[in-house]
């Protein structure tokens, strides 16, 4: 068996991290040793039920699991003294177990790997999730002209130059790094892995009580969501179905979501707001006609794949989105599986609204939905292409 070593700046025992890491390293070390840093709030770790739980998840595994604390203030120092630990933590695995793979996940566990690879033999493999500095700039939370931003591009330029296997979420983004000039004398191995989804979970159920049409949204509503033109869109739905209703599920943004729906004249009793779990997720979107979720198109996007499109489609929900994200556009395109906006432009919506209206009378458009999110989406898929790496990599 493989000793895999696996840095998470993502705490294990927040929901991103139970279902984009652990879902993974459960299956994963069927076939490995795997000893995983996590970096976890001290709420979450004070959880004692959350903690417990998360604790006997893993005890059935083949993975040791080292959770050190997530430090966030002072900002800068409170990182790199992250970054410090996970160094320590590492360089001791390595040598105490003759680890042979690190495997870091995004840009801060990579601060650390890129430390441990220039002084040790193993393998670093840079599963890179986005173009993250981009992302931080483009969402407003560095200046483009700040250092951060050009520090964390000059190690995005050392992650790529060092890395024995570089793991993208989309084929764009893969075709965008190709063309950096620094790449051209020592270009990485790269993987597409999109972000996976358990589909167990979001499969095929029929739990609706009514014909009442229900336009489902899911997750956030901010920075990077377009969620007025979701609205927009809605609203152009009522001019068809006079009766349809807007499933919202989210967490934290509700103040938001109603001073919205007021803002775009959309009555609180069409819409329907909740936040739930992972399982209720999957239960709501089962009732669901359609899904929608509109990306920011901006640079960093090309690197995304939101979670929710594989999870839609498992649920045998058609998506309308839009392009300029990721390989999202061309994935419904060759799949017939939704509606894709290039512009938000009353008119292009209208058409959306028809095209999607047109779908939805496809005998085949649930099960259609459900073969793409197999191909293109499932957990056992990437499980598999991580395997595949860790193999090839010795």
């Amino acid at each position: 068996m493989l000793g895999i070593l696996y840095i998470s700046y993502d705490g294990i025992l927040e929901p991103l991290g139970q279902s984009q890491v652990l879902s993974y390293l459960e299956k994963l070390s069927i076939e490995n040793r795997i000893y995983l840093i996590s970096f976890e709030k001290r709420s979450d770790k004070g959880n004692a039920i959350l903690y417990n739980q998360v604790r006997k998840r893993i005890s059935k595994t083949n993975i040791q699991w080292y959770p050190l604390i997530y430090h966030k203030n002072p900002k800068v120092f409170a990182t790199l003294w992250d970054v410090f630990c996970a160094i320590v933590l590492s360089f001791w695995l390595i040598l105490r177990f003759r680890l042979t793979v690190l495997h870091a996940r995004s840009y801060i566990a990579s601060l650390a790997a890129i430390a441990i690879k220039k002084n040790t033999n193993v393998k670093y493999i840079f599963d890179m999730r986005g173009f993250w500095a981009d992302e931080r700039v483009e969402g407003g939370l560095w200046p483009r002209d700040g250092y951060l931003f050009h520090v964390f591009k000059r190690l995005e330029r050392a992650y790529l130059l060092n890395a024995d296997v570089v793991v993208s979420l989309t084929n764009k983004a893969v075709q965008e790094m190709k063309g950096f000039p620094y790449l051209q004398e020592r270009m990485p191995v790269f993987r597409v892995i999109p972000t996976c989804t358990d589909l167990e979970v979001f499969k095929l159920a029929d739990r609706r009580s009514d014909n009442t049409f229900i336009l489902g949204y899911v997750g956030s509503v901010g920075v990077w969501y377009l969620f007025e033109e979701s609205l927009k869109f809605f609203k152009i739905i009522k001019e068809f179905i006079p009766d349809a209703k807007l499933h919202i599920i989210n967490k934290g943004g509700h103040d938001y979501i109603y001073s919205y729906l007021n803002k775009i004249g959309i009555q609180n009793h069409d819409v329907i707001i909740e936040d739930t779990d992972h399982n209720g997720v999957a239960y709501s979107m089962q009732t669901m006609n359609a899904g929608i979720f509109i990306i920011k198109p901006v640079y960093s996007k090309i690197a995304s794949m939101p979670t929710k499109l594989g999870e839609f489609l498992g649920c045998g929900v058609p998506c309308i989105c839009n392009t300029g994200v990721g390989d999202m556009a061309e994935i419904i395109h060759n799949t017939r599986t939704g509606v894709v906006l290039d512009d938000f432009m009353k008119s292009t919506m209208k058409k959306g609204v028809i095209d999607l209206l047109k779908l939805l009378k496809d005998p085949d458009i649930k099960d259609r939905c459900r073969r793409a999110s197999v191909q293109n989406f499932s957990l056992e898929k990437g499980v598999r292409s991580y395997s595949d790496i860790y193999k090839s990599i010795i």
